[in-house]
């Protein structure tokens, strides 16, 4: 069943009991954790070196966190609207101010203590928190016809102290629309993009932007750029030393749960298995029931490989079939712009994928309370476990991560029935603080197969919203026009002279030897639909466009067009390479 079901999707069907499929494992106890060291475990006011991250609404801002602490600093993520006087009050060293998706010179741009750049403290402003710098200092700040999404080779000025050490070409991940267009009086262009400024800085403050993310994998030397900051520029000295976090997280649970029941929903995936793991590890089997929901949307085989998977960790999994409760389910949301609720239509005929996740996630509630019954477990006495990570908190705009950060996509375990149970205080959710890598370390440490850590990443609304449904195409008034321009893209040398000025414009984005794309032998149309994608930290919800062509692919070529086409087309926000000769 690879689509997961074979009833016509257009029929109706009530809904349906789900019937559970006990598979008994024995009871054995958890496997034994490895030593690991990161997490807290430190009194704050112990710590003597501590650095405020700053939220603008960065999907970054825990990377940001992460990094610092790999470094040995203490460092906690702050509402970007705290008051600098409480900042030196709370003994804060110095500043990282995270990127986010809003606009520095836009009348409703996120409030902040002007006095964040006099008070003395080092300053480090990311993306968006680069972009307030230079607009606080009365530099200007545009949006251009060209974006960045994606990795880039910027040049930096080596002499400035935030890239001692470090070549003058250096490859970093930009995802921009914003840009400095004139650098604040007493800064100086510290890295640039092309004819684009991707850095600024002022020596004499201690006060530096970069439009680039230093935080993450892509930005090759980013842990070197942030350990200048820290040790260089702040004069830091890394005394931070973490406790394990792993046992951080067992006392958390042990404390919270007590004797009660745990119902674990595992949907198969790494994050609610090591969840799971986690929960058997602090609390015992006994007291964890794991419960996985087959909505009818799982990859091929998934649900047996879910009770294979789960054999070492002693743990009684019951399998329940649930296809046509979701398939069948509805739920009521909240339109984000005017405000007003309604009911979705059922999930068989939802095209829209915001609908979808919140139907998904709605219903895996209202299946799951039904199975709390069913089991005979004290609503009052069991706690509802999730394997919900930081990043799907962060995209579903959760309060619990960031006031500033843009939905990006609804995640089925931050819905708002799942927000109404977290105040209810019925949710356990242990990797709330955990990023995805940070998850597959904690899952070989409590002993789980490396087979099943290391899988693809698969969500939990499964197929229901990695297929595209639509009962008709979507072509907008922007369709024809994008899709001459991707054409003429992977075809500059044959551009017709009436479209010679959205050629240099290519050229020009693409910079010198703009040549390497001639004669490609490429065919680029833009799909006539649209897919959610992330762009400068904000939501988008745009065409996507697929490449193909005669031949073996041309990686390395592919991957230049990847990064040029949104530059240009705006409205693109995925690129994607078809198989089997030119479309």
């Amino acid at each position: 069943r690879l689509l997961g079901s074979r009833r016509s999707l257009g029929s109706q069907g009530s809904t349906s009991k789900p019937s559970p499929r006990t598979l008994a494992f024995s009871m054995s106890s958890p496997p034994a954790k490895r030593a690991k060291v990161c997490g807290d475990g430190v009194a704050p006011e112990l710590i003597q070196e501590r650095i405020a991250i700053l939220d603008a609404g960065s999907q970054f801002g825990k990377v940001i966190d992460r990094r610092v602490r790999e470094l040995k600093i203490f460092s906690e993520i702050v509402p970007l609207g705290t008051p600098a006087a409480e900042l030196i009050r709370d003994g804060y060293s110095a500043l990282i101010i995270s990127g986010g998706p809003g606009t520095a010179n836009a009348e409703d741009a996120p409030t902040y203590d002007s006095a964040l750049f006099s008070c003395g403290l080092p300053v480090l402003g990311i993306c968006y928190g680069m972009q307030m710098l230079n607009h606080h200092f009365k530099g200007s700040v545009e949006r251009k016809n060209q974006r960045e999404d994606g990795q880039e080779e910027i040049v930096v000025v080596t002499s400035c102290p935030l890239f001692a050490g470090l070549d003058s070409k250096q490859k970093v991940l930009l995802t921009h629309g914003d840009t400095v267009e004139r650098v604040a009086d007493g800064f100086y262009t510290i890295a640039k993009s092309g004819a684009l400024c991707a850095g600024i800085g002022c020596d004499k403050r201690k006060l530096y932007g970069v439009q680039f993310h230093p935080e993450v994998d892509l930005s090759v030397n980013g842990m070197a750029m942030l350990r200048n900051f820290l040790f260089t520029i702040c004069g830091l000295h890394g005394l931070f030393t973490p406790a394990s976090r792993e046992d951080q997280c067992v006392r958390q649970i042990r404390e919270k749960v007590g004797k009660s029941k745990v119902l674990c929903l595992v949907s198969g995936g790494v994050d609610s298995t090591v969840c799971c793991a986690l929960l058997a590890k602090a609390l015992g089997p006994e007291q964890v029931v794991a419960a996985h929901i087959d909505n009818g949307f799982m990859r091929l085989n998934e649900s047996a490989l879910v009770g294979e998977s789960l054999k070492s960790l002693g743990v009684q999994l019951r399998v329940y079939d649930c296809e046509e409760d979701f398939l069948s389910a509805t739920t009521e949301v909240c339109n984000p712009r005017t405000k007003v609720r309604y009911t979705t239509k059922p999930l068989r005929e939802t095209p829209e994928p915001e609908d979808k996740r919140r139907i998904i996630g709605d219903t895996f509630m209202h299946v799951s309370e039904r199975i709390q019954r069913e089991l005979g477990l004290d609503p009052n006495n069991t706690y509802l476990a999730q394997g919900t990570l930081r990043p799907d908190l962060i995209e579903s705009a959760s309060s619990l991560v960031s006031s500033k950060a843009d939905a990006i996509k609804t995640h089925h375990n931050d819905t708002e029935l799942v927000r109404e149970l977290r105040k209810k205080g019925r949710v356990i959710e242990p990797l709330m603080d955990y990023h995805k890598d940070e998850v597959r370390e904690l899952g070989m440490n409590l002993g789980l197969p490396k087979e099943l850590v290391m899988r693809q990443p698969f969500p939990g609304p499964g197929l229901g919203v990695r297929l595209i449904c639509l009962r008709e195409p979507y072509v907008g008034d922007d369709f024809q026009k994008t899709n001459t321009a991707v054409q003429d893209i992977v075809a500059l040398e044959a551009v017709p002279s009436e479209r010679q000025a959205f050629r240099e414009l290519v050229e020009k984005t693409y910079g010198s030897n703009a040549s390497r794309l001639h004669g490609s032998g490429l065919s680029a149309t833009v799909l006539p639909f649209k897919t959610v994608g992330v762009q400068g930290d904000g939501r988008t919800y745009s065409y996507p466009c697929v490449l193909s062509g005669p031949g073996k692919p041309d990686w390395p070529l592919l991957m230049e067009f990847a990064r040029l086409i949104p530059k240009v087309c705006h409205n693109i926000n995925r690129v994607v390479y078809c198989f089997g000769g030119p479309l």
